[in-house]
């Protein structure tokens, strides 16, 4: 029997992203379920599979017909043995992840890092356009990132590289949430652009910001790019801040691995033209001309397609589909 389907899985905090691809990628469903938290991890994975049987019974798809599983977790990650070292924000620790869904399943299993799968999946149908060495900067809750060099996604030697957000911009600056000071995750991320947003409006309790907060009693990274584009000083230069640090930190990486795209995505990169162009300006300021000259700053495409597609991929090139 022909083997055309694979399970695309992206797991995240709250959500997981589910979907039946095509070997081209093509997706026939996709659906989202909540996220089971877990000691042994196990709840979300069981989920996870029982959702996925119920619907290959409703497209009338044969399990037989179906290639593997590609997930994406969020976490530290041993890919080469699909072993979880730490997630967080799911509460796994030290699980066995294509082990114990390989067990359940009965199908082959590739697991990566959520951040990877999202490039791979930018890479393989998205904006990258199946480019060989290609950066992608996540710009959401926190910062995230992948890089791929010489067509294959850089683990490292223990699952830490292409950790973008962690890059210090600050050794003064707040205090992320891995621990460490001045992150480019505490002022790139959708929060630190709030956070900046805050400090105006405790600065200056008459402006539009302070305007905009005392009628939401919050205020987001959209506010901040919506009241930009009316000419508000404050946010300008907040966004002018923020793609400063971006532009600076990409110039470094791409001065590193020379890459011929540069990917932007996450919730923040729906601002659009707004925040691709400063960032492009200040990547130019500060990377070296011929570095600069050989690469293309693009918003991503998938949007929250990305993981899905990219664990797809994983599966499909597993097998020299």
């Amino acid at each position: 029997m022909n083997k055309n389907v694979i399970v695309g899985v992206d797991i995240g905090g709250t959500t997981v992203k589910i979907g039946l691809l095509q070997n081209s990628g093509q997706i026939i469903e996709k659906w989202e379920i909540p996220t089971k938290r877990s000691e042994q991890g196990t709840d979300v994975i069981d989920d996870i599979w029982s959702s996925v049987v119920s619907r290959l019974e409703e497209q009338d798809i044969n399990l037989e017909t179906v290639l593997g599983i590609g997930i994406g977790a969020p976490g530290f990650i041993d890919s080469e043995n699909g072993y979880v070292f730490e997630a967080v924000n799911i509460g796994w620790k030290d699980f066995k992840l294509t082990e114990y869904m390989s067990s359940l399943s009965g199908l082959p299993v590739y697991v990566e890092n959520d951040a990877n799968i999202a490039v791979l999946g930018e890479n393989w149908l998205g904006a990258g356009g199946q480019a060989k060495d290609v950066i992608a900067v996540t710009l959401g809750t926190g910062v995230g990132g992948g890089i791929i060099a010489s067509g294959k996604i850089l683990n490292g030697d223990n699952g830490t590289a292409g950790e973008i957000g962690h890059i210090t911009v600050d050794p003064n600056g707040y205090t992320c949430n891995c621990g460490r000071k001045g992150c480019l995750e505490t002022i790139a991320s959708a929060t630190g652009i709030a956070r900046q947003a805050m400090n105006v409006i405790h600065e200056k309790p008459t402006s539009p910001l302070a305007e905009v907060y005392q009628v939401n009693q919050t205020i987001t990274s959209k506010d901040v790019f919506e009241l930009a584009a009316t000419g508000d000083v404050d946010s300008i230069e907040i966004v002018n801040h923020t793609a400063d640090v971006i532009g600076f930190v990409l110039s470094n990486l791409a001065v590193t691995l020379n890459p011929s795209k540069i990917l932007i995505g996450g919730g923040v990169s729906k601002a659009g033209d707004a925040i691709l162009q400063p960032i492009k300006n200040y990547f130019t300021k500060y990377a070296l001309p011929r570095t600069s000259e050989a690469c293309e700053l693009r918003i991503a495409e998938l949007g929250n397609d990305a993981g899905i597609v990219g664990a797809a991929y994983l599966v499909k090139i597993s097998f020299n589909q």
